[in-house]
């Protein structure tokens, strides 16, 4: 490979096995000292957060929470079958006043169904006794399910910097414990009455699916951890040898997130596989190396062994960890900022992989006197290269055939991108046995949709008869709004306007003049009623909408696409900066998987350039950094391929996982071209090259992808659907990374006839055997 000239390589090696002592204590230290700073490492749980700033979806939804304070609503449900029963009302003011009780929730803002009948009956506003049918048609939907039996509370939620937050905390912190408290005094009403409760809401959807992430990235990180030593155990009979990788991953991980916190740079839901990724790239990379020495130790001392093995892939292990760096480093051109930050902390991590083996490995693996080599059997090297040499022999024998079979599973793959759909069913991401989708369910067949949004639009900052009139026309074509694809449908469950709380209210004369003091009865009935739903300094007005939460993606956004035009046609004069505009929580979660892909190709093309720009200056060779390419393409098309045919919708989890294959796979392409290099220079033909190339490299690709594929399979037991999805399509990457770099790999070279056999400033013949 193209890498320092040789006296240099040589000297940096043998200066970290002379001063590896005083190197390994010096990164222990550090380890330890960067121990504290990497725990402060956050997690940025906003949603924002996963959009570019100029997004329109955004900046809608931000505008939106400007003029009307925002909409972070969570509903508390259950069913009483004596709910308007004296009994049942107070069972629900005793649960409103506990849940309005609840740091994080704004105690003014609660609503009850037994409060409202009891306002709207009272001295105050006694003339509307006559009219209970129609308050509680008002509230159905919202407060009181069509069974007359169903009913919640709706709280609203304290948005950040509404109040102070306590010493220590971050708002976070203070959201996580408002929910819990909420769920908490649910499930203690339950207890007391035994109506199972349930809590629902975007925010609770938002909070579960970072929750999820973190709890689930701990306990199965170190649940993939704990198997990988035990399958490396099983391969390596060595428990130095089978922690040296945890070793170097954790220092490595230790390190990037200090200097993450020391850069004020967040993890964000995109960067929750930062783990993951990094264990994939230190495994494979110190299991290589591990092979390499267990070879040589056969036949030479401890030092001997473990500077050879270095020298021979010092240069294979700084362009690994340079083209994976390279290959996510191409996210920095994305518009989102999380995504940007994924790109930089995996370029971080990838390169001090580097420092973490040349620091750690030399005075872990000479500590002490004694011998603690990895232990191969004889019998499993055998068997093992024996079935290699027949593969590479078949593949020989056979190269059409193989490249046949390439193309059919390709073009099958690439069939199956056309099937690939993006999934905006956000409950999707939970299993159906999570309280979220529980809730959900319960919500949607009993009160209507748990999705709540909005349509605002241009208004008049004093309101008048006229104004009002064509807003009660729209609310009417709204509520007869249906979509439909195919035999599916969808409408929107409740649409409240401004003009039903005033429908409300009598004219009554003498009592009643005019419109401002219908708008103050309305208001005392139905607390911030009117400024949720008119700005007069924002001259906005919005009509609040609430849809089926679990229904098809391409349903939901043909709903939110057909309520902008029904209030566009209403309102064709105002010009664009002004025009209507469909916003919320349940919007911006629709279009989520939409923002994260919006660069992602552009990203992918940046990433293949760069690795193959990086592979052909290693190798001095445009045509070498050709070929690397096409192995590296064939798990992404494998990947893409299973999802479509397999129905695995592209989500939170698997939005970058194209990006992700590439970075995964390079590096044992990058092992594997070198050997087959240093074969041909000690004067193998090609045949014999390739054959001892796959009897080495092989052997390490294969129980590198084996403990990994193991490892990250044990995500399918996480509570978060998407991160199940990206334990799946991960194995199947690395598999499809593996089938070619065996198969197609050698089959490429091959057909280029490359002559390695004239040096190019890699490691010189002289210090290598054929490994």
């Amino acid at each position: 490979m193209n890498s320092p000239p040789d006296s240099f390589l040589t000297r940096s090696v043998q200066a970290l096995i002379r001063f590896r002592l005083p190197v390994l204590v010096a990164s222990i230290a550090i380890t330890v000292v960067s121990a504290y700073w990497a725990s402060r490492l956050t997690f940025d749980q906003s949603i924002e957060s996963l959009y570019a700033d100029d997004d329109r979806h955004l900046l809608d939804y931000l505008e939106s929470k400007r003029l009307f304070g925002g909409d972070e609503l969570v509903g508390v449900a259950y069913h009483d079958s004596q709910l308007f029963a004296p009994e049942g009302q107070n069972r629900l003011r005793e649960l409103s006043f506990e849940l309005s009780q609840i740091p994080g929730v704004r105690e003014e803002s609660t609503q009850n169904l037994a409060d409202a009948l009891q306002l709207a009956s009272g001295p105050k506003l006694s003339f509307l006794k006559k009219r209970r049918g129609q308050i509680l048609e008002f509230f159905q939907g919202i407060l009181v399910g069509g069974d007359q039996e169903t009913t919640a509370v709706v709280l609203r939620l304290e948005a950040e910097g509404e109040t102070p937050l306590p010493p220590g905390k971050t708002f976070a912190d203070c959201r996580a414990k408002t929910i819990t408290d909420i769920r908490d005094a649910a499930e203690a009403h339950h207890r007391r009455h035994g109506f199972p409760t349930y809590v629902v809401g975007e925010p609770v959807q938002v909070y579960d699916m970072f929750r999820y992430v973190q709890d689930d990235g701990r306990t199965l990180g170190w649940a993939s951890s704990l198997l990988l030593v035990v399958v490396i155990l099983v391969l390596f009979r060595n428990l130095r040898w089978v922690l040296l990788p945890v070793f170097v991953v954790q220092a490595t991980l230790v390190w990037t997130k200090a200097i993450l916190v020391a850069s004020q740079i967040q993890l964000t839901m995109v960067s929750s596989i930062l783990e993951s990724l990094i264990t994939i790239i230190g495994v494979a990379t110190v299991m290589h190396i591990s092979l390499v020495y267990c070879e040589l130790r056969s036949q030479r001392d401890r030092v001997s062994a473990l500077t050879t093995t270095l020298t021979l892939l010092a240069s294979d292990v700084f362009w690994v960890c340079a083209t994976t760096a390279a290959g996510f480093a191409a996210q920095l051109s994305s518009h989102v900022y999380p995504v940007q930050s994924f790109g930089l902390m995996m370029t971080l991590g990838s390169m001090l992989i580097l420092v973490a083996i040349g620091a750690i490995l030399p005075g872990t693996v000479l500590l002490g006197r004694y011998s603690a080599d990895p232990v191969v059997t004889s019998g499993e090297n055998s068997r093992l290269g024996r079935s290699l040499a027949l593969l590479c022999d078949w593949v020989e024998r056979h190269p059409w055939r193989v490249l046949g079979a390439s193309l059919v599973v390709t073009a099958i793959a690439l069939s199956g991108m056309f099937r690939i759909r993006v999934e905006t069913d956000f409950s999707r991401n939970f299993r159906d046995s999570s309280p979220i989708v529980q809730a959900l369910d319960f919500v949607e067949q009993n009160l209507g949709g748990a999705g709540t949004w909005e349509v605002n639009f241009r208004a008049p900052d004093v309101l008048d008869e006229g104004f009002l009139e064509r807003v009660r026309q729209l609310a009417a074509r709204l509520r007869r709004l249906e979509v439909a694809i195919d035999d599916r449908k969808s409408e929107l469950t409740k649409v409240v306007a401004i003009t039903d709380g005033i429908d409300l209210v009598p004219r009554i004369p003498l009592l009643i003049s005019d419109l401002k003091r219908q708008l103050e009865i309305l208001e005392l009935m139905q607390p911030e009623f009117v400024s949720s739903l008119h700005s007069p300094g924002g001259q906005r007005m919005r009509i609040a909408l609430r849809a089926r939460e679990r229904q098809p993606a391409e349903l939901k956004q043909k709903l939110i696409e057909q309520v902008e035009q029904i209030v566009q046609a209403e309102f064709p004069d105002a010009p664009e900066s002004e025009r209507p505009k469909a916003t919320g929580l349940f919007v911006l979660l629709t279009y989520l998987i939409e923002s994260l892909l919006g660069d992602q190709w552009s990203s992918f093309g940046w990433g293949a350039a760069g690795i193959v720009s990086l592979m052909a200056l290693a190798y001095r060779s445009l045509r070498i950094g050709l070929i690397s390419l096409f192995p590296n393409l064939f798990p992404i098309i494998m990947v893409i391929g299973a999802m479509g045919w397999l129905d695995l919708p592209i989500n939170i989890g698997t939005a970058m996982i194209s990006a992700v294959s590439m970075g995964l796979t390079v590096d044992a392409s990058i092992f594997y071209i070198s050997a087959f290099r240093r074969a041909q220079r000690q004067g193998l033909d090609v045949s014999a090259a390739l054959r001892a190339t796959q009897h080495d490299v092989g052997r390490a690709l294969i129980y590198s992808n084996l403990a990994l594929i193991l490892g990250f399979l044990v995500l399918t037991l996480s509570n978060f659907v998407p991160l199940i999805y990206f334990g799946f399509l991960v194995s199947v990457a690395m598999l499809g990374g593996l089938a070619g770099n065996l198969l197609l790999l050698p089959l490429l070279l091959r057909f280029a006839h490359v002559d390695a056999r004239k040096p190019v400033n890699a490691p010189p013949a002289a210090t290598g055997d054929s490994v």
